[in-house]
This record gives structure tokens, C-alpha cells and sequence, in this order.
């Protein structure tokens, strides 16, 4: 297993990965400084800086998550969320066919080890709340922006 960490504009990331893909990105608390970039981890690295430098809107990655069978057709839903949208968590246990299954589909979302790659940031809650993100709300809104910015309006 390879590790690294890089710069992003929400704090140091690091990815976790082998030849098998990649099985994990998450932001650090605190700066925990950077390293050298593995060849194996390279293409994510260099997919996730364009994705911030608005340059990227599907990755195009070998991944390899680990997880329940459940929380893996989760994040398989979650990966089908179009850049830019947002679905909610009960549209998602639609999706998935037990509507009932909503605090699960909630918990799986919360346990998705891919960061961005899998967008769980784009689930919000069924009246447009911003509802729970491991990665803290302020850095969902951030990522929600990056991908969908306000219009500006101008003033003339």
C-alpha cells in the first residue's frame, strides 16, 4: 500500500493505493506537510488538481474501496451523481429500491472512503439542507460552489 499527501485548497489530502486502486482520500486536520508522490498514485493526484483548478468534472480512476456489499452499491450510486447536481438521501434509497433504507444509505454514505472521487458532498438532505459531511459542512458547501458557482449579477 502507497500513501501520500498533497495540497488542495480545503487542506492536505491524502490518498492511500496500490496497483489493485485507489482505496482511500481524505483531508487531514492540521498540516501534516507533503510528500513525494508515488507512481501509483500519481494519475489521482493529477486528477484531483484539475478537478480543483476547474479543469476536471469525472474522474477517471481504478478504484478500490473497501467496505460492506451495501456500502459499496452505495458509492457506486454516489459515483452516478452528475458533476454540478445534487440528489438527497432519500432519493438515493429510492434509487437503490428500499426507500426505508434511508438511515443506511445515510451511514454508508458517511463511510465513503473516496473523497470527491465518490461525490458524497452532492447528497443533501430532501428539503435542500445541507445535512452531514464527514468532512465537515463548511468544506460540502465549498466543494457544492466549486462545482455549481453562483451567478454573478452585474450591477450594470
Amino acid at each position: 500500500m502507497k500513501a501520500a499527501r498533497f495540497k488542495t485548497p480545503l487542506g492536505t489530502a491524502e490518498i492511500r493505493g496500490s496497483e489493485e486502486g485507489i482505496c482511500s482520500i481524505k483531508i487531514l486536520e492540521g498540516d501534516p506537510g507533503i510528500t513525494e508522490i508515488p507512481l501509483e498514485l500519481q494519475p489521482a493526484v493529477e486528477q484531483l488538481e484539475a478537478y480543483f483548478a476547474g479543469e476536471l468534472k469525472d474522474f477517471h480512476l481504478k478504484l478500490d474501496p473497501k467496505g460492506t456489499e451495501f456500502q459499496k452499491q452505495v458509492w457506486k450510486k454516489l459515483a452516478e451523481i452528475p458533476f454540478g447536481t445534487t440528489t438527497s438521501y432519500l432519493q438515493l434509497s429510492k434509487e437503490l429500491g428500499n426507500e426505508k433504507a434511508i438511515r443506511a444509505v445515510a451511514a454508508a454514505n458517511g463511510k465513503n472512503p473516496l473523497w470527491i472521487v465518490i461525490p458524497c458532498h452532492r447528497v443533501i438532505g430532501s428539503d435542500g439542507s445541507l445535512t452531514g459531511y464527514a468532512g465537515g459542512l463548511h468544506h460540502k458547501k465549498w466543494l457544492l460552489e466549486h462545482e455549481n458557482p453562483p451567478l454573478q449579477q452585474s450591477l450594470f
